[in-house]
């Protein structure tokens, strides 16, 4: 399987997984309160979908509909032909509505999203013809504002509650392990962009906006955003100023071929894992252990000074001074070492700083993991929404993305840990990007009961058709706008 399959197939498994979560809260919450769900659909299905099915009623497959044995079709409702609810479905409730039964289960074939259909709801389904007939009682318009308003919010709230248990079960499994700023000696290895800002190989972070950093992983995101960071420089302690752009730096430096560090990295020494056998490090008598100091007379006291130096030494041989630890203490010693083509010389070498200084490992119970998701969460949904004002900036506009985008994140190669940590931060993104108070997400129907509650008295109907109407338009411009961006970026890469 390629790299892009890979990729392709958990993204579409996130999405598939975030849809239904987050449907099912609008689904759950609408039977709960006695509303009728006539559609919960994986993906849009205009046209055709690939599946359908009725509990006790029909299937169908490709758009062809098939009534169950012993369904007559007075109590389907829908035309074999069509797939439809006929005018006496529409306008009488069955007698027996079961949880379940009164809903069509469907796959469509249009991977952006997915919807329930709520009877008595003006929704991307644009059913206006069933607004026409008089309200019934089963139906979402005919239900008081607080019962519809906590439908609206129940596709967030499950989304952020499945972001939630996620990173609860991933800390609870693996637990959490890293390398504090404090305890990471020999400082950070900065990217290009970072030390134009004013950033210096070596330094030691601590602090961002004057808070206390501590984890690289979770503080990252805290010092992009910050105005000013903190850094141990030597014995010196040195503020850098944060440009509001730096987000989208980094970005374009991710993005390029040459980036060898995103942001920062752990500096530490090259030290040997593995010696292949036959190749230069083993002729040159390069062993399992030793700690390389130094490339003719260029000195690599860490991993990145080693890897740039090594390269232009196409098939030469160079002298790679070593420290070795044996019984009677370290060693320094010079080898030969022939290269290959490639300025390669055959060896493995540790990339875990943990093997270098002291990490700090956490283990959650069952019952701690819990908080620990929640905070989480919480900090993935803050730090997302404070992202969100650089959108309204120039280079905000250029770095949209779309499911181009989304798929590059995930890892090449099959990782459930990566797996579900992306999709994590995805459900977080989908619950932040619906509640946005835009006509056509949820975030637009809860502005509209808020108004109602405050006002008392609902927005009339063709006002609700116009906004949704002008909402799905703007959802698609920007749809189309955010995956062109993607092609755009692909064919000039």
């Amino acid at each position: 399987m390629d790299t892009f399959l890979i990729k392709a197939v958990q993204l579409i498994l996130a999405l598939a997984i975030l849809v239904i979560i987050h449907e099912f809260g609008h689904f759950l919450f609408a039977r709960i309160f006695g509303v009728r769900v006539e559609k919960f659909y994986i993906f849009f299905d205009p046209w055709k979908e690939i599946f359908k099915w009725r509990p006790g009623r029909y299937w169908g497959f490709l758009g062809k509909t098939r009534r169950l044995k012993g369904c007559p079709p007075e109590e389907t409702g829908r035309p074999e032909e069509a797939g439809k609810p006929d005018e006496a479905e529409k306008t009488e409730k069955p007698e027996k509505d079961s949880f379940w039964g009164g809903t069509e289960y469907g796959i469509g074939w249009l991977p952006f999203g997915g919807y329930c259909k709520i009877s008595g709801m003006i929704d991307e389904s644009m059913d206006t013809e069933q607004m026409k007939r008089p309200p019934q009682k089963w139906e979402f318009r005919s239900k008081p504002a607080w019962q519809r308003l906590l439908i609206m919010i129940a596709g967030v709230l499950f989304n952020f509650l499945l972001a939630i248990l996620i990173y609860s079960g991933i800390v609870y499994a693996t637990g959490e392990k890293y390398v504090p700023f404090s305890e990471a000696r020999m400082g950070m290895e900065f990217s290009g962009e970072a030390r134009k800002i004013g950033f210096h190989n070596g330094d030691i972070p601590l602090a961002a906006d004057g808070r206390r950093l501590d984890n690289p992983f979770e503080d990252r995101m805290r010092m992009v955003q910050s105005k000013e960071v903190t850094v141990l420089r030597g014995n010196d302690t040195v503020s850098i100023a944060i440009p509001d752009d730096f987000i989208f730096r980094l970005d374009q430096e991710a993005k390029s071929d040459t980036a060898t560090v995103s942001f920062f990295a752990y500096r530490f020494p090259a030290r040997v894992t593995q010696v292949m056998p036959g190749e230069g490090a083993s002729k040159g008598g390069v062993e399992v252990g030793d700690e390389i100091l130094a490339v003719d007379s260029t000195a690599t006291p860490t991993l990145t000074d080693f890897l740039r130096t090594l390269q232009g030494h196409e098939g030469k041989t160079v002298a790679v001074t070593v420290a070795r630890s044996g019984a009677a203490g370290v060693d320094t010693l010079v080898r030969q070492v022939p290269l290959s083509d490639a300025s390669k010389m055959g060896i493995g070498l540790e990339i875990d700083p943990s093997a270098f200084f002291k990490a700090r490992e956490i283990r959650y119970s069952l019952v701690e993991s819990v908080p620990r998701g929640v905070k989480m969460g919480t900090d993935r949904l803050v730090s997302y929404a404070g992202s969100m004002k650089m959108l309204f900036t120039k280079e905000g506009a250029k770095s949209i993305g779309g499911f181009g985008a989304i798929g590059s994140i995930f890892p090449e190669k099959w990782d459930w840990i990566a797996f579900w940590n992306i999709a994590a931060f995805l459900s977080v993104m989908l619950a932040f990007m619906n509640i946005l108070p835009i006509p056509a997400l949820d975030g637009g129907h809860v502005m509209f009961l808020l108004y109602e509650v405050i006002f008392r008295h609902k927005p009339s109907e063709k006002f609700m058709e116009r906004a949704q109407l002008v909402g799905m338009t703007l959802l698609i411009l920007l749809l189309l706008y955010a995956n062109g961006m993607d092609i755009v970026r692909l064919l000039i890469k």
